[in-house]
């Protein structure tokens, strides 16, 4: 029997405390309930967790600032002491290579090892969840990683040849294990789409030509679509976007990812899909949902895709007998 591999990879938390190393447990615990025996494969969980990679510098940064005579009069402590710490510290000290070297060895060492010599009909299924899929798409598509001198070159380079339809080192890119489907739960990817941008309309051509985005995912993302897509004969890639509407973190990707790297929609079947149900949504008042108060409760919603019944069912169906199973052998 084939095997299909899981990989999680976790985001900022945006709440009191970091993810921890069980931050996958509800959901790999939903799925094996929604699963039982009803599965067409094996079914590897690979957590990645690398929320302390970022522990020592944040909190250097989180006494500096308490040591100011002004910040006891600050609004909000709370909130600029773990929410947005979390997620502008791991964001600025990542795209720095900072925290992405020691993320990127992460990857590689837990996950990637253990899909290295992929059997006939194995294939890997993504689930990345917030900052987590900035990180994912920059180590398997930005070009910042190219420069042999970089931190984590070698690495990357190897995460990159275990995926068919990347090259690395100057290997064959259609060898390796192929993707089956990707989810993504609360992604910031629209945001992080703007470092992709060479330059704006009213600049010259020359200068869009010559000065290329080195964080731009678009040229590998395109190859890696195309390359399945041939795999999977002539079939698109499913690809499913969670959004909870209270989640500030999270947005629509579906026109996003259209105009990016599939213009003529013959890559990717997209869908952004709510994470809860609609009613359970809607007790929440419209005017409410506009306020502060909404925001300030951002945190909880931007973490409740692993404990998602829908989350759960989605990325389940991949797995049942009575979905059609659309992956072509390993080679």
């Amino acid at each position: 029997m084939a095997t299909d591999y899981i990989l999680f990879v976790h985001g900022v938390n945006t709440r009191d405390e970091r993810e921890t190393p069980k931050f996958a447990e509800s959901l790999i615990k939903g799925l094996n309930q929604e699963l039982g025996q009803d599965r067409t494969s094996n079914i590897v969980y690979i957590p990645l967790y690398w929320g302390d990679a970022n522990l020592n510098a944040e909190n250097r940064l989180r006494k500096q600032l308490q040591a100011s005579p002004l910040w006891k009069d600050m609004w909000f402590r709370d909130f600029r002491e773990q929410q947005l710490l979390q997620f502008a510290g791991d964001a600025a000290l990542y795209i720095s290579r900072h925290l992405g070297y020691k993320v990127v060895k992460r990857l590689k060492e837990d996950a990637i090892a253990r899909i290295q010599d992929p059997q006939p009909g194995d294939c890997l299924h993504l689930v990345t969840h917030s900052w987590g899929t900035v990180i994912l798409f920059d180590v398997l598509f930005a070009g910042r990683w190219n420069n042999p001198d970089a931190p984590g070159h070698k690495d990357v380079m190897a995460i990159r040849d275990a995926i068919f339809g990347l090259a690395g080192n100057d290997k064959n890119p259609l060898q390796g294990m192929p993707l089956a489907s990707l989810h993504t739960m609360g992604s910031p990817v629209a945001i992080f789409s703007l470092t992709n941008v060479s330059s704006d309309a009213d600049d010259s051509e020359e200068l869009a030509s010559t000065v290329p985005s080195t964080h731009d995912i678009t040229p590998r993302l395109k190859e890696l679509l195309k390359s399945l897509y041939e795999r999977r004969g002539q079939k698109k890639l499913p690809w499913r976007n969670y959004i909870h509407p209270g989640d500030p973190i999270a947005y629509p990707l579906d026109e996003l990812m259209s105009s990016l790297v599939d213009q003529d929609e013959q890559y990717i079947d997209f869908e952004d899909l709510l994470s809860h149900d609609r009613k359970l949504l809607d007790i929440i008042s419209i005017p409410l949902r506009q306020t502060v108060v909404a925001l300030l409760q951002g945190g909880k919603a931007h973490g409740s895709y692993w404990e998602s019944d829908r989350v759960v069912k989605e990325i389940a169906s991949f797995f049942k007998p009575a979905v059609a199973r659309e992956v072509v052998s390993s080679k």
